[in-house]
């Protein structure tokens, strides 16, 4: 297998597997603190906002100036515009079911969160992927880490926000603890296929760094950033999440420069 396959292959299996422990603590706590669920939450929107210009859109701006035809900034932009409508159609797919008569609140979370993954597997596999186009450097396997770190450690409250609705509607523990990880399952299979695809067309390769970073920004802003901001009261735990994550990951970036 293919080193950066091999690499994003693991990285989506331990997004899913931090996935699963927030599963899990509806094995074992009723709830956990809300503040600590907006610190997390917080970082990672930062961690993602800062990796979507530092690790995805940059790189991509580099390798559209090696592609004849269109203007790189033409590329780049229309990459990102469709990794943000994509992840608009995701919610608005997961909308259409609302409407569904046999729809229930459990199914609704379920789909919600699973479509939400697969845009952030795609992103860890664009991101591995990216490092099969030439020599392997240092910044660009950080860059790509960084956001598999990023995307896992949102996996993590997003797995609770499953298992814990679950649970509150009368499911069984464990029950609960297993759809609340598969919520992620898709994650592997999407940074599979983001990874083999600029592996084998090169050519994509800037589309779809510029794609997975569009997703990556609509879904920071859209859902990381309003989540952590409820029921915050004039506690800073969110706010002081997204500065920590930004400037973690501005400071790889210029570490390893």
């Amino acid at each position: 297998m293919n080193y950066p396959v091999l690499y994003s292959l693991l990285a989506t299996l331990g997004t899913w597997m931090i996935t699963a422990l927030g599963a899990a603590v509806v094995l074992f706590f009723k709830e956990p603190k809300r503040k600590h669920l907006n610190l997390m939450l917080g970082f990672s929107a930062g961690v993602m906002i800062a990796a979507s210009f530092f690790s995805l859109l940059e790189p991509a701006i580099t390798q559209a100036e090696q592609l004849a035809g269109l203007k790189p900034c033409w590329i780049v932009f229309s990459g990102f515009l469709i990794g943000s409508l994509f992840m608009v159609i995701c919610d608005r797919a997961v909308g259409l079911f609302k409407k569904e008569e046999k729809s229930n609140t459990a199914f609704m979370l379920i789909m919600s969160i699973t479509l939400h993954n697969i845009p952030e597997g795609l992103a860890i596999g664009v991101a591995f992927g990216a490092l099969g186009s030439g020599e392997i450097s240092n910044e660009a396997l950080m860059g790509a880490v960084t956001i598999a770190l990023g995307i896992g450690i949102q996996n993590f409250p997003e797995g609770a926000a499953v298992s814990l609705p679950l649970r509150r509607e009368g499911k069984t523990r464990l029950k609960s603890f297993l759809w609340g990880q598969a919520s992620a399952l898709v994650e592997p299979v999407s940074g599979l296929i983001g990874s083999a695809l600029v592996i084998y067309v090169k050519s994509l390769l800037p589309y779809a760094l510029s794609f997975a970073a569009g997703a990556m920004i609509l879904v920071a802003v859209h859902e990381l950033i309003p989540a952590c901001q409820k029921n915050k009261g004039s506690s800073y735990f969110s706010t002081l999440g997204i500065i920590s994550g930004f400037s973690i990951m501005m400071l790889l970036d210029v570490m390893l420069g």
